[in-house]
């Protein structure tokens, strides 16, 4: 049996696919409220009081796999209180913790306790990723990149989060982009970063312009402005092709002698699959319960590839 730890928003989108699929689990969440509401939404009961009390009644007695769903604030303490309790297959929500400090420890918890750990980060499996992979692989690999991870920041001042969590958005929300930008470009090994400006919430910068080069020699651009217009959007090409993500859940191309930009119908089940739930989740989910784990990021790649979030954001490596 699977443990889903958290009764959100999210949780109620794993509980959608762990229901499709006909997975065993069982939910642990904190308040009555979230967790009418979760039973409300999804048929299935929650056992409230938190991770403590669920270890402390038996229920996590003999469970070896867990999701770990509840809000960045509390996504490292609740992983290593699992891997500490003998949970040895453990997918959690990106970004996997709050602080880039963080993960040195939760390294440290998962090899104690001989366990694979996975950080949810869902885009990877959108059915236009999966689709521009097959593009890419055909057209001989990639000449270059870019991304741009624009945050809607008038929207996100009046937000209510979390002490911290607003300080490091970077990691908690435009992670996303970057992840996906470096997944499918390749990991960095030459970064030039500069970030400007600040804002009330987010004092370490406002905006970001970098560039480098992948260790398969692949250059890579990237531009965002949190203080003004925009979206997110990442661009590959190829010899052959652009591929557009903007938004993500779409891919459109610009072919080689035109300058028509044509969407690109992905594989229909695929294309079904994120219809019907949260874009990416199905198949990250099968990915999890699978062998097959390739497109899941490890904690070694998130060590990685947070060395370069914090140069991007402008944030210290300590924080």
């Amino acid at each position: 049996m699977l443990l889903l730890i958290g009764s959100g928003s999210m949780a109620v989108e794993y509980a959608k696919v762990l229901k499709a699929q006909g997975r065993e689990f069982a939910v642990i969440g904190r308040g009555a409220t979230s967790a009418a509401e979760f039973t409300e939404k999804t048929g299935v009961p929650v056992q409230t009081g938190g991770l403590d009390a669920a270890i402390a009644s038996g229920l996590v007695a003999g469970v070896t796999s867990a999701i770990v769903s509840v809000g960045v604030e509390a996504l490292y303490e609740t992983s290593v209180a699992l891997l500490r309790f003998g949970v040895k297959h453990l997918l959690i929500e990106k970004p996997g913790l709050m602080r880039p400090d963080q993960i040195g420890p939760l390294q440290d918890a998962a090899r104690l306790a001989g366990a694979r750990v996975y950080i949810a980060y869902n885009r990877r499996f959108l059915a236009s990723v999966r689709r521009a992979r097959e593009i890419i692989e055909n057209d001989g690999g990639l000449t270059s990149f870019t991304f741009d991870f624009t945050e809607w920041g008038h929207e996100i001042v009046a937000l209510t989060k979390a002490p911290g969590v607003k300080e490091l958005w970077a990691l908690g929300n435009s992670s996303h982009v970057l992840d996906l930008a470096f997944h499918l470009g390749g990991v960095p090994a030459q970064l030039h970063a500069t970030c400007a400006g600040a804002l009330d919430w987010h004092p370490a910068s406002a905006v970001f312009v970098g560039s480098g080069v992948t260790t398969s020699h692949v250059p890579f651009s990237y531009h965002a402005d949190w203080d003004a217009p925009g979206r997110w959007g990442l661009e590959f090409c190829t010899r052959q092709h652009k591929l557009i993500f903007r938004p993500m859940e779409k891919l459109q191309v610009m072919r080689k002698g035109s300058v028509q930009i044509e969407e690109v119908a992905a594989d229909l089940e695929d294309a079904r699959l994120d219809a019907e739930y949260k874009p990416g989740l199905f198949r990250q989910v099968e990915a999890f319960y699978a062998a097959d784990t390739g497109a899941l990021c490890t904690l070694d790649e998130l060590a990685v590839n947070l060395e370069h979030f914090c140069a991007i954001a402008g944030y210290a490596r300590s924080a």
